[in-house]
């Protein structure tokens, strides 16, 4: 005992000093994502950056003697003296809303269905998430087989006295966007039914097992357990396809170019156009801002009435 008492004191009574704990335990994480931190912020931040500035620019290779400061006169341009714009945003809100609504309904009774034990159900799970693992490009060669007019469903449909021979979806202004619809629900219906599918596992059986035992029907079962347990998973899935589904160019292009008379054009496409074929960025930049801020905006008015990652009350 004297001697530890001999330890722990220093000579002249004073206690010794303590050691200072070192920061770099805590810092050691943030040090080792910081390289992959920077790069995406670099990959981020600089093309962002770099269309802001060019939406406040005439900017066309094509035309240097033409290029230099522009201000907002791209942006009065579109919101004045372009009609194009409006139409083609007023065609990309119908597209993500009919495409959103009709994915999450159907994603929905999709993973319901697989969530059920039955014979055959790792088979079933895999047809249902095999579009998902389709490119974009691949999927719209695949419908584009579909609705072609030699060769496709309505040269059957023909054959059955349904239509006439020759007949294409995909060209004619009452049946394009229906077409276009079916092609895309085909692509994103898995992507809601692997995430409330992966969200369903986590729900707990004693909840139905309880609700069983209290009478309440299979109706009531899934609207106050399977729906508010749920809620989350649905928030999350609507915001992200909605930001794709009005950023999609792939499927809509390949199939119908934005026809037919502009009937499918969205604003990306336009944008796409605007860049590509006339060469005019300062323009194509302030669209391209104009689409990020109706965006950014809309998300975050969603989340705040959506109230996502809160508790019901």
């Amino acid at each position: 005992m004297a001697q530890a008492a001999a330890v722990a004191k220093a000579p002249g009574g004073a206690s010794p000093p303590r050691r200072r704990k070192s920061a770099t335990p805590r810092r050691l994480p943030y040090l080792l994502i910081a390289p992959a931190g920077l790069l995406m912020l670099g990959f981020i931040a600089y093309p962002v950056i770099s269309v802001f500035y060019y939406s406040l620019q005439h900017f066309n290779p094509t035309k240097p003697w033409r290029n230099g400061f522009a201000g907002l006169d791209n942006f009065v341009t579109a919101f004045t003296n372009d009609p194009d714009f409006w139409r083609t945003l007023g065609f990309s809100l119908q597209w993500v809303v009919v495409q959103v609504v009709l994915q999450l309904l159907l994603g929905l009774g999709l993973a319901l269905v697989v969530n059920q034990t039955f014979v055959g159900r790792g088979m079933a799970r895999a047809l249902v998430f095999s579009p998902w693992a389709v490119s974009g490009v691949l999927t719209s060669a695949v419908w584009m087989l579909l609705y072609n007019s030699q060769t496709g469903i309505t040269r059957y449909l023909a054959d059955m006295g349904i239509g006439t021979y020759g007949t294409s979806w995909l060209s004619d202004t009452a049946t394009v966007f229906p077409a276009v619809v079916t092609a895309e629900l085909w692509r994103g219906v898995p992507f809601f039914a692997i995430l409330i599918l992966a969200d369903l596992q986590s729900v707990s059986k004693d909840l139905y097992e309880a609700a069983e035992v209290d009478g309440a029907s299979r109706l009531r079962q899934f609207f106050h357990i399977t729906l508010p347990h749920l809620k989350d998973a649905i928030i999350l899935s609507t915001l992200l396809r909605a930001v794709w589904e009005f950023n999609n160019v792939d499927l809509l292009y390949t199939l119908t170019g934005g026809g037919p008379a502009g009937e499918t054009t969205t604003l990306p496409l336009r944008i796409a156009s605007i860049a590509v074929d006339s060469h005019d960025f300062g323009y194509a930049s302030a669209l391209t801002s104009i689409a990020f801020v109706i965006l950014l905006f809309c998300s975050m008015i969603y989340l705040r009435l959506s109230k996502f990652g809160g508790e019901d009350k």
